[in-house]
Order: structure tokens, then sequence, then C-alpha cells
């Protein structure tokens, strides 16, 4: 099987060309339905565009290109022609390579399944209009809710609340119901349940995830991507992440036998130098389509209903896919493309410097975005209440939040990472995505973590040498956007303790935040992208 990219000569006449993108991965995708392996050939390509237009981590670099060339392989093994172009070929966008395929092949329709991110979809279908081809886009079918759906689902409703969203997809899938069509166990969400720290003596035992070395192809995609990308974040030394179908169910079944049990009462838990914990470590697979999200819910379904793991766990687990992840995809094609410019909080601070070196005496985020850096993960915890609350605090301009988020993970594609970043974590949707800013102090970080205990800093200090920067900041998030979280009936409590402060203390925390502001805009460089 060929490892480098070859243009292979087309056969004439050429009915279909299918487009393939890099988190389509699916053999099952609508894309091949009426396939004719003597007429139609399938088409894809790996651009210098999609790593550097952010600049992407080599982590997500190296899985997006091991999983596309172990793809084109299997269909290969098919004997299914694929115009495959490596990275090697030096094309600079997809719109330019589509050009150069539909210039080369000249084939009676293009074939494609909706793109996820909005800019790539509009890029080429305006490639396709200008070559005057038929252009057959079709509905992606790997996710349970269509655009129809959800534009049904919003319309009429002055605000837009996942749990709503969530229970009607519960019904509609016929998941976690019991015989009466109610939710099994008599709730709909356990959330209350799935919030366990591990205290002081840590997490012990927990069984480490599937790992996969690199085979030969993977092997190759690794030192393609050092040896180009020098100057990208990122180690790939530790690179084991499933890059086929085979290997990715392989990863689901190790997550169901070993760790969801235990997945719902610590998802939220942190712990110095334990990545994993008891999380999935699928969501790149499921985003790339190496696995189906209704398969992954019925592997975890059947796991409750056959006794090996309790109600909470699976419920919260499921939640994440069958609420969160359909609902953010709604939400970004629902809102797309102005939703990218929303700035509620008017946000306008420089991305720190360390985000991109993971130098810091902040144990939490010293923490958080060395593991980011080295492995291309971080949990949503460490993400929503970590990264992303420092940011919120210290007022980052959510842009720049955006492409941070976008360039280092390796489940990062736009879809998922835009609403989840700039409206969850941001609130720069100005609370479509979460009915309040999800803010906190130290003390927070200190209870589901051990981060506090290594750190110089004090959780419960927000002025003097000792202050928590992100206690600091959050009593200056709180001073500077008083009136306007004062209407918003989930920040009474928040709120109210502002009002406890002098003006004297006021005036303190005001000053510690500046100074800490001023200290970190000295510190970026986002043009030091090395580690």
């Amino acid at each position: 099987m060929p490892t480098q990219s070859t243009v292979e000569s087309s056969r004439q006449p050429v009915r279909h060309l299918i487009v393939i993108l890099g988190d389509q991965l699916d053999r099952h995708s609508p894309a091949f339905h009426g396939f004719d392996s003597e007429r139609d050939i399938v088409w894809m390509a790996e651009v210098i565009e999609e790593s550097t237009k952010v600049p992407v981590s080599l982590p997500r670099i190296a899985i997006f290109l091991a999983c596309m060339r172990h793809f084109r392989d299997a269909l290969r093994s098919e004997r299914i022609h694929v115009d495959y172009r490596e990275i090697s070929l030096g094309e600079s966008s997809l719109a330019d390579a589509l050009k150069s395929a539909l210039q080369c092949h000249q084939p009676a329709k293009v074939v494609m399944v909706e793109p996820g991110e909005w800019s790539v979809r509009e890029s080429l279908r305006a490639v396709v209009a200008r070559h005057s081809v038929l252009l057959d886009e079709r509905a992606d079918d790997h996710f349970l809710c269509s655009h129809r759906e959800f534009a049904d689902h919003a319309r009429g409703r002055k605000q837009l609340r996942m749990e709503f969203f969530y229970r009607e997809m519960r019904r509609k899938h016929q998941i976690l119901l019991d015989r009466d069509g109610k939710p099994e166990g008599g709730d709909w969400n356990y959330d209350a349940e799935n919030r366990g720290s591990f205290g002081k003596a840590g997490p012990s035992d927990i069984p480490s995830p599937a790992r996969f070395a690199p085979n030969p192809l993977t092997a190759q995609v690794i030192a393609e991507v050092q040896r180009r990308f020098p100057q990208h974040v990122g180690k790939l030394d530790r690179f084991d992440w499933p890059v086929t179908r085979d290997q990715a169910l392989i990863a689901l079944q190790d997550f169901i036998d070993h760790r969801l049990s235990h997945f719902g009462e610590y998802q939220d838990a942190m712990w110095t130098r334990e990545p994993w914990l008891y999380h999935s470590r699928i969501s790149a697979a499921l985003n790339l389509k190496l696995l189906n999200p209704l398969e992954v819910i019925r592997a975890a379904e059947l796991a409750y209903r056959s006794g090996r793991a309790p109600l909470a766990a699976t419920e919260g687990f499921i939640r994440q896919i069958l609420g969160w992840r359909e609902y953010v995809r709604g939400v970004y094609w629902h809102l797309m493309p102005g939703y990218l410019d929303r700035n509620a909080m008017r946000a306008s601070e420089p991305l720190p410097g360390l985000f991109w070196t993971a130098e810091t005496d902040m144990q939490c985020l010293a923490d958080s975005i060395g593991q980011t850096l080295e492995l291309g993960y971080a949990h949503h915890i460490q993400r929503l209440m970590v990264t992303g609350l420092f940011c919120l605090l210290l007022g980052v301009d959510p842009k720049e939040v955006h492409a941070w988020y976008l360039s280092v993970y390796v489940d990062a594609v736009e879809w998922v990472e835009l609403p989840n970043t700039l409206g969850m974590s941001q609130y720069a949707d100005g609370g479509v995505m979460a009915s309040k800013p999800y803010i906190a102090s130290g003390r927070y970080i200190d209870k589901m973590s051990n981060y506090c205990c290594q750190c110089r800093y004090k959780p419960a200090e927000a002025t003097g040498k000792a202050a928590c920067p992100f206690t600091t900041l959050y009593w200056d998030f709180l001073i500077r956007h008083e009136l306007e979280l004062s209407s918003n009936p989930r920040m009474v409590m928040q709120v109210r303790n502002l009002a406890r402060l002098t003006e004297a203390r006021r005036a303190e925390i005001i000053s510690a935040a500046r100074e800490l502001r001023q200290s970190l805009r000295v510190q970026v460089n986002g043009s030091n992208l090395s580690t």
C-alpha cells in the first residue's frame, strides 16, 4: 500500500468525485450511498492551511493525518480509486486542492457530506459553483439531530437550554426510558450525583486507558509532522491515540468495561499528572467519525441495563453525547456565521504567553496547559474551570481563546469547539449556551483537585503576595460586571457577596487585578510556538 501521495490517473469519464474531509472518516457515510467503484473517485486532501490558519499543535496534526491515511488505505484495500493528496504536495487550502482535482478529473458531479465547519462549507461550495459542476451535498447522518430538527426546537423559544433539548433527544431515540416512556430511575438528570472529588488521598487503582502503539504508517506520519512543523507546540513521543475504526471500537469497549462505572462520580475531579482519570478518551474518534454516537450511547446503556455501571454514571456520560454534543452542533449551525464575532463581556485582553509554554507558577494552569501541549488533551473541567475560567476572569478576547482551543486539542473541530469555548466557557454569546457565566474563585479548584496543595498561592486570598490570581480576578470580574450580573437570577448570591465588600476593599482588588494584567501582557509572546 503506498505511503507517499500520488495523484492517480483518472478514468474517463468520471461520474462522481466523492469528497471525504479529514473529520468524515466513516465508511458508511452518506457520501458512499450509490457509490460505483467503476465510475466514481474518492478525493481526500491534506493541506497546509488546516495546520497553519491557527498554529495547530503536533498531536492534533498527527491524529488527523494518521486517521486520514489509514482510512485511505482501507478504501484502497477495497479496490476503491482514491485520489489522495498528501501534505508534501504543498496544496495551500482545501479550495485550491479541490480546484486542481476538478480540473484533473472533470467529474459530472461532486458528492460530499456537508462539512462540519461553516467557512469550509462555503469555500468548497464556491469552488464547485465556479467550475459549473453539479454539487450533491448530503446531510450528515452521523449526528442524531438534523439542522431542521434543531431549528424546530429553537423556534419560538426566548432562551435555548440544553436540558430541554436533551429530554427531547432521549424520547426521540428511546434512550434510558422505562417501559412507560418515563426517564429511567424517575429523573432526567443525575448531575448532582456526579460532582465528587478525590479528597486528600487522591485517586487510586484507576485502570489505564487502552493505548495504541504507532504502526509503521502512523510512525511515518509522526516523523513527517515533526519535520514539517518544528515550531509548533506539542510532543509526539507519547502519541498512542486510536487512528482506525477497529482501534476506536477497542477504546470504546475499554472505557465501558473499566472506567464508565466511576466516570459519573469523578467526571469533574482533577489531579496532578493524572490526565485520563475515568474519562473515555474517545472524543477524537467520535469527531473524526471513526465511531458513531448512537453505538457509543447504546454501549453505555447496555452496561447499565446489564448491571455493569450505575445509572448516574451512565446518564452523565450519555448526556455529554446525546445532550451537549448534539446541542452545541445545533447552536453552531443555527447561529453561524455571526456567532464567531460575539463578545458580550467586551473582553479584549491578549491571550497570555503561558498558554503556549505552560511556564507559570500557578500549578493548576501549569498542569492543565502542560498536559494539553504534551498530549493534545484535557478533560472538560480542566478546559472549562481552569484554562477557560482564567481567560474569562482575565477578560481575554474570545476569538483568541477560540483560536487556542482549536489549535491544541486533538478532538477540536469548529462546530463543537466554538460554542463550547466562546459560549459555555467565555460567556461571549451573552447566555445562549449557558444561563450564567461559569465563574469561581480559586476555592473551586482547591475543592476539585490537589493543585492548590503544591502552589505558592492561597485560594482564599484575593490580595497580597500569596493571593491566588483566580481569586483576585474573580472578585474583579464581579466588580467590573456588577450591573449586568445583578439582573441574572442565577448570580444573586455572588452579587450579594460582592455587596459586602467595602469601597476600600474593592479598590484594593481592582489594583491587584490591574497589576496582574499588566504583568501578563509583558509575558505575551504569541509568535513563540515552541515548548
